[in-house]
Protein backbone atom coordinates (compact mmCIF):
# COMPACT_ATOMS: atom_id res chain seq x y z
CA UNK A 1 0.00 0.00 0.00
CA UNK A 2 1.57 3.34 -1.04
CA UNK A 3 2.65 5.63 1.73
CA UNK A 4 0.70 8.90 1.93
CA UNK A 5 2.87 11.91 1.28
CA UNK A 6 2.11 15.45 2.36
CA UNK A 7 0.80 17.68 -0.38
CA UNK A 8 3.53 20.23 -1.15
CA UNK A 9 0.91 22.86 -1.94
CA UNK A 10 -0.80 22.28 1.43
CA UNK A 11 2.58 22.52 3.14
CA UNK A 12 3.35 25.79 1.38
CA UNK A 13 -0.03 27.20 2.33
CA UNK A 14 0.58 26.23 5.90
CA UNK A 15 3.69 28.34 5.96
CA UNK A 16 2.16 31.21 4.06
CA UNK A 17 0.77 33.14 7.01
CA UNK A 18 3.95 32.61 9.00
CA UNK A 19 6.02 34.00 6.15
CA UNK A 20 3.74 37.02 5.68
CA UNK A 21 3.40 37.92 9.41
CA UNK A 22 6.72 38.50 11.18
CA UNK A 23 7.32 36.60 14.40
CA UNK A 24 6.85 38.73 17.57
CA UNK A 25 9.41 38.08 20.24
CA UNK A 26 7.82 37.25 23.59
CA UNK A 27 7.75 40.36 25.81
CA UNK A 28 9.91 39.92 28.88
CA UNK A 29 7.94 40.00 32.14
CA UNK A 30 7.92 43.40 33.83
CA UNK A 31 10.13 43.15 36.89
CA UNK A 32 8.56 44.31 40.14
CA UNK A 33 9.81 47.68 41.40
CA UNK A 34 12.75 47.42 43.77
CA UNK A 35 11.68 47.56 47.36
CA UNK A 36 14.04 50.43 48.06
CA UNK A 37 12.42 52.73 45.50
CA UNK A 38 9.55 55.12 46.14
CA UNK A 39 6.36 53.42 45.00
CA UNK A 40 3.66 55.53 46.60
CA UNK A 41 1.91 52.30 47.58
CA UNK A 42 2.21 50.47 50.89
CA UNK A 43 4.62 47.55 50.97
CA UNK A 44 4.80 44.87 53.63
CA UNK A 45 8.25 45.33 55.16
CA UNK A 46 9.73 43.10 57.88
CA UNK A 47 9.83 44.92 61.19
CA UNK A 48 13.40 43.79 61.86
CA UNK A 49 14.58 45.59 58.70
CA UNK A 50 13.39 48.99 59.97
CA UNK A 51 15.66 51.21 62.08
CA UNK A 52 14.42 53.86 64.50
CA UNK A 53 14.30 57.45 63.33
CA UNK A 54 17.36 59.29 64.76
CA UNK A 55 15.48 62.57 64.28
CA UNK A 56 12.52 61.48 66.41
CA UNK A 57 11.59 64.43 68.62
CA UNK A 58 9.33 62.52 70.99
CA UNK A 59 11.07 60.83 73.92
CA UNK A 60 8.12 59.63 75.99
CA UNK A 61 5.41 57.12 75.09
CA UNK A 62 2.41 56.22 77.22
CA UNK A 63 2.89 52.49 77.82
CA UNK A 64 -0.80 51.87 78.52
CA UNK A 65 -1.84 53.51 75.25
CA UNK A 66 0.92 51.64 73.42
CA UNK A 67 -0.45 48.35 74.80
CA UNK A 68 -3.97 49.29 73.69
CA UNK A 69 -2.68 50.02 70.19
CA UNK A 70 -0.81 46.70 70.16
CA UNK A 71 -4.02 44.84 71.02
CA UNK A 72 -5.85 46.67 68.23
CA UNK A 73 -3.10 45.82 65.73
CA UNK A 74 -3.08 42.18 66.81
CA UNK A 75 -6.83 42.00 66.14
CA UNK A 76 -7.24 44.23 63.07
CA UNK A 77 -3.76 45.00 61.73
CA UNK A 78 -2.21 48.40 61.03
CA UNK A 79 -4.82 50.69 59.48
CA UNK A 80 -2.51 53.54 58.45
CA UNK A 81 0.87 52.65 56.89
CA UNK A 82 4.05 54.03 58.37
CA UNK A 83 6.50 56.02 56.23
CA UNK A 84 10.12 54.92 55.79
CA UNK A 85 13.10 55.76 53.62
CA UNK A 86 15.56 53.26 52.13
CA UNK A 87 19.03 52.73 53.54
CA UNK A 88 21.93 50.67 52.23
CA UNK A 89 21.98 46.91 52.71
CA UNK A 90 18.25 46.48 52.23
CA UNK A 91 17.36 48.28 55.44
CA UNK A 92 14.94 51.14 56.05
CA UNK A 93 14.74 54.10 58.40
CA UNK A 94 11.49 55.11 60.06
CA UNK A 95 10.20 58.60 59.21
CA UNK A 96 6.72 58.69 60.73
CA UNK A 97 4.64 56.15 62.62
CA UNK A 98 6.91 55.14 65.50
CA UNK A 99 3.97 54.28 67.77
CA UNK A 100 2.55 51.92 65.14
CA UNK A 101 6.00 50.41 64.63
CA UNK A 102 6.55 49.85 68.37
CA UNK A 103 3.02 48.55 68.87
CA UNK A 104 3.41 46.11 65.95
CA UNK A 105 6.54 44.74 67.61
CA UNK A 106 4.62 44.46 70.86
CA UNK A 107 1.90 42.55 68.99
CA UNK A 108 4.54 40.14 67.61
CA UNK A 109 3.84 41.09 64.01
CA UNK A 110 6.43 40.04 61.41
CA UNK A 111 5.77 42.83 58.89
CA UNK A 112 4.14 46.25 58.75
CA UNK A 113 2.62 48.17 55.83
CA UNK A 114 4.93 51.02 54.89
CA UNK A 115 5.24 53.68 52.20
CA UNK A 116 8.81 54.13 50.94
CA UNK A 117 9.98 57.67 50.26
CA UNK A 118 13.28 58.98 48.94
CA UNK A 119 13.90 61.96 51.23
CA UNK A 120 16.87 63.86 52.65
CA UNK A 121 17.88 64.17 56.29
CA UNK A 122 16.28 67.61 56.43
CA UNK A 123 13.03 66.35 54.91
CA UNK A 124 13.01 63.41 57.32
CA UNK A 125 13.37 65.68 60.35
CA UNK A 126 10.78 68.08 59.00
CA UNK A 127 8.25 65.31 58.30
CA UNK A 128 8.80 63.86 61.78
CA UNK A 129 8.30 67.21 63.52
CA UNK A 130 5.28 68.20 61.46
CA UNK A 131 3.57 64.85 62.05
CA UNK A 132 4.09 65.05 65.80
CA UNK A 133 3.04 68.71 65.99
CA UNK A 134 -0.12 68.01 64.02
CA UNK A 135 -0.96 65.10 66.30
CA UNK A 136 -0.20 67.21 69.40
CA UNK A 137 1.94 64.35 70.66
CA UNK A 138 4.87 66.42 71.82
CA UNK A 139 5.11 68.04 75.22
CA UNK A 140 6.37 71.66 75.28
CA UNK A 141 10.01 70.73 75.92
CA UNK A 142 10.02 68.15 73.12
CA UNK A 143 8.62 70.78 70.78
CA UNK A 144 11.30 73.23 71.89
CA UNK A 145 14.05 70.69 71.22
CA UNK A 146 12.58 69.89 67.83
CA UNK A 147 12.69 73.54 66.80
CA UNK A 148 16.19 73.87 68.20
CA UNK A 149 17.29 70.93 66.07
CA UNK A 150 15.86 72.50 62.94
CA UNK A 151 17.83 75.63 63.83
CA UNK A 152 21.13 73.96 64.74
CA UNK A 153 21.27 71.13 62.21
CA UNK A 154 19.70 72.82 59.20
CA UNK A 155 20.25 76.53 59.98
CA UNK A 156 16.57 77.38 59.67
CA UNK A 157 15.38 80.77 60.89
CA UNK A 158 12.36 81.07 63.16
CA UNK A 159 10.40 82.39 60.19
CA UNK A 160 11.32 79.35 58.08
CA UNK A 161 10.43 76.99 60.93
CA UNK A 162 7.07 78.69 61.34
CA UNK A 163 6.29 78.30 57.64
CA UNK A 164 7.36 74.64 57.54
CA UNK A 165 5.32 73.65 60.59
CA UNK A 166 2.31 75.93 60.09
CA UNK A 167 2.87 77.74 63.41
CA UNK A 168 3.09 81.42 64.25
CA UNK A 169 6.63 82.78 64.47
CA UNK A 170 5.93 84.07 67.99
CA UNK A 171 4.87 80.57 69.01
CA UNK A 172 8.13 79.10 67.71
CA UNK A 173 10.09 81.76 69.63
CA UNK A 174 8.18 81.04 72.85
CA UNK A 175 8.91 77.32 72.61
CA UNK A 176 12.61 77.95 72.01
CA UNK A 177 12.73 80.22 75.09
CA UNK A 178 11.72 77.27 77.26
CA UNK A 179 15.19 75.81 76.78
CA UNK A 180 16.52 78.68 78.91
CA UNK A 181 14.84 77.11 81.94
CA UNK A 182 17.06 75.13 84.34
CA UNK A 183 17.17 71.41 83.55
CA UNK A 184 15.22 70.47 86.68
CA UNK A 185 12.38 72.81 85.70
CA UNK A 186 12.44 71.55 82.11
CA UNK A 187 11.92 68.04 83.49
CA UNK A 188 8.84 69.22 85.39
CA UNK A 189 7.42 70.73 82.21
CA UNK A 190 8.23 67.54 80.30
CA UNK A 191 6.47 65.39 82.91
CA UNK A 192 3.41 67.66 82.97
CA UNK A 193 3.90 68.95 86.52
CA UNK A 194 4.21 72.45 85.06
CA UNK A 195 2.33 73.69 82.01
CA UNK A 196 3.61 75.73 79.10
CA UNK A 197 1.94 78.79 80.64
CA UNK A 198 3.66 78.23 83.98
CA UNK A 199 7.03 77.78 82.29
CA UNK A 200 6.70 80.88 80.13
CA UNK A 201 5.78 82.96 83.20
CA UNK A 202 8.76 81.68 85.21
CA UNK A 203 11.11 82.84 82.45
CA UNK A 204 10.50 86.42 83.58
CA UNK A 205 12.76 85.76 86.59
CA UNK A 206 16.40 86.68 86.11
CA UNK A 207 18.32 83.77 87.61
CA UNK A 208 18.17 79.96 87.53
CA UNK A 209 18.00 79.88 91.33
CA UNK A 210 14.99 82.19 91.39
CA UNK A 211 13.24 80.13 88.71
CA UNK A 212 13.84 76.85 90.55
CA UNK A 213 12.64 78.30 93.86
CA UNK A 214 9.52 79.82 92.27
CA UNK A 215 8.74 76.61 90.39
CA UNK A 216 8.87 74.62 93.61
CA UNK A 217 6.43 76.99 95.30
CA UNK A 218 4.09 77.01 92.29
CA UNK A 219 3.92 73.22 92.34
CA UNK A 220 3.61 73.00 96.14
CA UNK A 221 0.64 75.39 96.17
CA UNK A 222 -0.86 74.08 92.90
CA UNK A 223 -0.96 77.64 91.56
CA UNK A 224 -2.88 78.40 88.38
CA UNK A 225 -1.11 80.23 85.57
CA UNK A 226 -2.82 83.49 86.59
CA UNK A 227 -1.74 83.03 90.22
CA UNK A 228 1.78 82.27 89.02
CA UNK A 229 1.83 85.49 87.01
CA UNK A 230 0.82 87.50 90.08
CA UNK A 231 3.37 85.67 92.24
CA UNK A 232 6.21 86.23 89.77
CA UNK A 233 5.35 89.91 89.37
CA UNK A 234 5.49 90.22 93.14
CA UNK A 235 8.98 88.68 93.12
CA UNK A 236 10.14 91.02 90.36
CA UNK A 237 8.64 94.16 91.93
CA UNK A 238 8.11 93.56 95.66
CA UNK A 239 7.53 97.27 96.37
CA UNK A 240 4.54 97.38 94.06
CA UNK A 241 3.21 94.22 95.68
CA UNK A 242 3.51 95.67 99.17
CA UNK A 243 1.85 98.89 98.06
CA UNK A 244 -1.00 96.99 96.45
CA UNK A 245 -1.48 94.78 99.52
CA UNK A 246 -1.41 97.72 101.91
CA UNK A 247 -3.94 99.54 99.75
CA UNK A 248 -6.17 96.47 99.68
CA UNK A 249 -6.02 96.07 103.45
CA UNK A 250 -6.46 99.76 104.19
CA UNK A 251 -9.62 100.67 106.10
CA UNK A 252 -11.85 103.46 104.78
CA UNK A 253 -11.45 106.75 106.64
CA UNK A 254 -15.19 107.36 106.94
CA UNK A 255 -16.50 105.30 109.88
CA UNK A 256 -19.86 104.77 108.17
CA UNK A 257 -18.18 103.37 105.05
CA UNK A 258 -15.92 101.23 107.23
CA UNK A 259 -18.93 99.86 109.09
CA UNK A 260 -20.72 99.06 105.81
CA UNK A 261 -17.61 97.29 104.55
CA UNK A 262 -17.36 95.16 107.69
CA UNK A 263 -21.08 94.32 107.53
CA UNK A 264 -20.76 93.13 103.95
CA UNK A 265 -17.75 91.00 104.86
CA UNK A 266 -19.66 89.31 107.69
CA UNK A 267 -22.78 88.79 105.57
CA UNK A 268 -21.04 87.35 102.54
CA UNK A 269 -18.14 85.67 104.30
CA UNK A 270 -15.90 87.11 101.59
CA UNK A 271 -13.27 89.79 101.23
CA UNK A 272 -15.01 93.11 100.52
CA UNK A 273 -13.44 96.50 99.92
CA UNK A 274 -15.25 99.82 99.58
CA UNK A 275 -13.35 102.61 97.89
CA UNK A 276 -15.13 105.89 98.68
CA UNK A 277 -14.29 109.44 97.72
CA UNK A 278 -16.74 112.17 98.61
CA UNK A 279 -19.71 109.85 98.44
CA UNK A 280 -18.64 108.21 95.15
CA UNK A 281 -16.66 105.03 94.61
CA UNK A 282 -16.98 101.32 94.14
CA UNK A 283 -17.57 98.10 96.08
CA UNK A 284 -15.12 95.29 95.28
CA UNK A 285 -16.10 91.76 96.29
CA UNK A 286 -13.47 89.04 95.82
CA UNK A 287 -14.55 85.41 95.29
CA UNK A 288 -12.50 82.27 94.70
CA UNK A 289 -15.01 79.88 93.18
CA UNK A 290 -18.47 79.37 91.75
CA UNK A 291 -19.90 78.66 95.20
CA UNK A 292 -18.73 82.09 96.41
CA UNK A 293 -20.17 83.70 93.28
CA UNK A 294 -23.53 82.00 93.85
CA UNK A 295 -23.50 83.27 97.43
CA UNK A 296 -23.05 86.82 96.15
CA UNK A 297 -25.94 86.45 93.72
CA UNK A 298 -28.16 85.03 96.44
CA UNK A 299 -27.28 87.87 98.80
CA UNK A 300 -28.08 90.39 96.08
CA UNK A 301 -31.44 88.77 95.43
CA UNK A 302 -30.40 86.84 92.34
CA UNK A 303 -31.88 83.47 91.34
Amino acid sequence: MPTATADPKRRALGKGLESLLPQRPAAPPTPPPPVAESTGKPLEIPLDQIDRNPYQTRSQFDESKLSELAQSIAASGVVQPIVVRPLSGGRYQLITGERRWLASKKANKATIPAIVRQVSDEQTLEMTIVENLQRADLNPIEQARAYQRLSNDFKMTQEQMAIRTGKERASVANFLRLLRLPDSVQQKVESGDLSFGHARTLLALDSPEAIISAAQKVMALSMSVRQTETYVQGLINPEAKEKKESKADAQPEDPNVREAQDRLRRTLGLKVRIEDKNGKGRVIIEYSGLEDFDSILTALGGN
